[in-house]
């Protein structure tokens, strides 16, 4: 208690800590005053005894006081320099306290990246302008424990390097522990320390630590109680490239694991410029790369806010969808639906196919047959892995998802290469009037369709393309994992650049091939020729749409045309295996009818070219 220049009022100083026990202060004060004080009812308060006088105060009265710095630097001398403090006013007849303590503070003390390393023996490779190690992030908030630990006063403000900032505070009296807020005004700006939340709304950033941590990080025995927040600007990103609000990472540590929180760590982004959809992701600190998951954090949005509720502690960041590449969650699920009834079905009808050709038509089996039997295999094996690809992502398993991506991705490159292979083929009998001379047709075939899907597959497994890529919705609640490739640029080169060359070649023989026969059709008329050319259109329209030309709808997949599309492509690709059973049923059934009516001394020739299409599953010959 101090007086100013010796003389009345006496003003008391009490600190943040005596207002949050909400203490009931006696002070008995006076000149040339040694009384003492004992059994002292409120009736006694602001009373005279003799030269003492006696005020009780209630320090919770200071709660309500607001922050005014005008009477606070010109009562400077009580404070010692600190900006927690309190002044009661022991003469008042009323209550009176001021309230010095600044809501919003700087840390005690400043540390540097040498004063850093001294400390924890830890030194940082920080480069400008370029991105600092994730792996080095991880780094620094494993050694705050012992920093914490050496530091003298209750807080620390650290600089490590351009972009790396944080700020540590220690709760010295475990009494005292409640929420501790952060908070700052933009990317560049100091990182304060806020008291009350309702400063919060001036900053862009802010941070919240519930009391229900440092009370979880005691019962985990930490000697010193403490919480650190660092802010990363340009850190590595994940292997997905994603795009990541403001380029921030948040990383939050108490010197042991915190998780399953009831109340939530609190990160809001106020007014915040943005194009995609935003969802709050943590990462655990593993690895070398950022591995971004929502497990464990819920994304709130109000007009230009974000907040993110998260139950552990560890980095954090809000990644940024665009906004072509979402789905609302009602068309995912109707999506999902058809593709895996869809593909279910087309996994039994090809299997039929499968089992009518190796158990029932093996042995008469022509070369058509044989490599369009090649194309329901490998598709048989894509829809499998497609279906099998969801379970393996909820494992969360980062090998198994790698594999499982790789497996998915090598059967949809042979199957586009199949989609080829046919085309070829069919051109190839065409020119050549059903003729193939080419040694070892077949082999060659097969090696280029299974052995080069199989090159590229292993390359990007070994430089790490592979991994678990999330279908983003509007409610991020709803999001889908599988595994697939995380490069984008990856996907655009190695699927869609490589399925347009595949789109293109066969989209062109489909249309020589069909102009053909409307030519051949035009000069049959009258003929016997004109009643079998329509069959003949319908059997080559069933085969060209199965070389894949109906996974040219993903070309569409943009603006107003990008839902549609997905439902004509979903139906279409889906239902594939059953379209193939319909057309081998059809052709198969109608070559069984003309074996029967041929006399024992007759063969099946290929008289004209338009022949060849009569049945591409029976063991034609010409014969001289």
């Amino acid at each position: 208690m101090k007086t100013n220049n010796g003389s009345y009022p006496y003003l008391l100083t009490i600190v943040r800590q005596h207002v949050k026990r909400k203490l009931h202060l006696n002070v008995l004060h006076g000149r040339q005053c040694n009384t003492t004080l004992s059994n002292l009812t409120e009736s006694k308060c602001i009373n005279s005894t003799g030269s003492c006088q006696i005020t009780c105060f209630k320090t919770e009265t200071c709660e309500t006081s607001p922050y005014n710095q005008q009477q606070c630097n010109n009562n400077s001398e009580f404070f010692s320099g600190r900006n927690d403090l309190y002044l009661i006013d022991i003469t008042a007849t009323k209550n009176s306290c001021m309230n010095c303590n600044n809501p919003v503070k700087m840390p005690e003390t400043d540390i540097g990246p040498e004063a850093f390393s001294n400390i924890v023996n830890v030194t940082l490779d920080i480069n400008e302008g370029e991105e600092f190690s994730a792996a080095q992030a991880a780094t620094v908030m494993s050694v705050m424990s012992d920093l914490a630990s050496s530091i003298n006063g209750s807080s620390a403000a650290l600089s490590l390097g351009e972009g790396v900032e944080g700020v540590l505070v220690r709760e010295t009296e475990p009494a005292d522990i409640n929420e501790v807020l952060f908070a700052y005004a933009s990317p560049k700006a100091n990182i304060s320390m806020v008291d009350s939340k309702d400063k919060l709304d001036v900053f862009s950033r802010s941070i919240a630590v519930p009391e229900e941590a440092f009370e979880q990080s005691l019962r985990m025995n930490v000697s010193v109680p403490f919480a650190a927040v660092f802010r990363f600007l340009n850190m590595t990103k994940d292997e997905n490239n994603s795009t990541v609000l403001g380029n921030e990472v948040i990383a939050i540590e108490m010197g042991t694991k915190i998780r399953d929180l009831t109340e939530n760590i609190s990160i809001i982004f106020r007014n915040m410029k943005y194009k995609g959809y935003p969802s709050c992701q943590s990462w655990d600190g593993e690895g070398g790369r950022p591995n971004w998951t929502d497990n464990g954090c819920q994304t709130m949005q109000d007009g230009d806010n974000i907040t993110c509720q998260c139950s552990h502690l560890t980095f954090f960041a809000i990644l940024l969808t665009p906004l072509n590449e979402t789905i609302s969650s009602s068309d995912l699920y109707k999506l999902t639906i058809i593709t895996q009834v869809g593909c279910g079905l087309s996994m039994f009808f090809l299997g039929i196919v499968l089992f009518m050709h190796f158990l029932l038509r093996r042995a008469k089996a022509s070369t058509s047959t044989r490599i369009l039997i090649q194309l329901v295999t490998a598709m048989f094996l894509l829809n499998l892995s497609f279906l099998v690809n969801n379970y393996v992502a909820k494992t969360k398993h980062t090998v198994g998802c790698k594999i499982m991506a790789a497996i998915m991705h090598y059967f949809m490159l042979a199957t586009f290469t199949w989609f080829a292979v046919q085309a070829f083929h069919l051109c190839l009998q065409l020119y050549m009037e059903g003729k193939i001379v080419i040694r070892r047709y077949m082999l060659k075939v097969c090696i280029i369709s299974w052995v080069l899907p199989s090159f590229i597959g292993i390359v990007l497994l070994i430089v790490g393309k592979y991994g678990e890529q999330v279908i983003s919705t509007s409610d991020t609640e709803e999001n889908v994992a599988m595994c697939w490739i995380t490069d984008s640029n990856a996907h655009y080169v190695v699927n869609i650049g490589y399925y347009a060359l595949v789109f293109i070649f066969t989209l062109t023989t489909f249309i020589i091939v069909l102009s053909w026969l409307f030519c051949r059709k035009r000069a049959a008329v009258g003929t016997a020729e004109d009643s079998r050319s329509g069959k003949n259109i319908i059997t080559i329209l069933g085969l060209c749409c199965m070389l894949g030309v109906t996974w040219g709808f993903a070309f569409f997949a943009y603006g107003v045309l990008r839902i549609p599309s997905y439902y004509i492509f979903t139906v279409l690709n889906s239902f594939q295996g059953f379209f193939l059973f319909i057309y081998y049923y059809n052709t198969s059934h109608s070559g069984n009818v003309a074996a029967s009516n041929t006399t024992s001394s007759s063969t099946t020739t290929l008289k004209t070219n338009l022949d060849i299409f009569d049945n591409p599953y029976s063991n034609t010959q010409k014969t001289k």
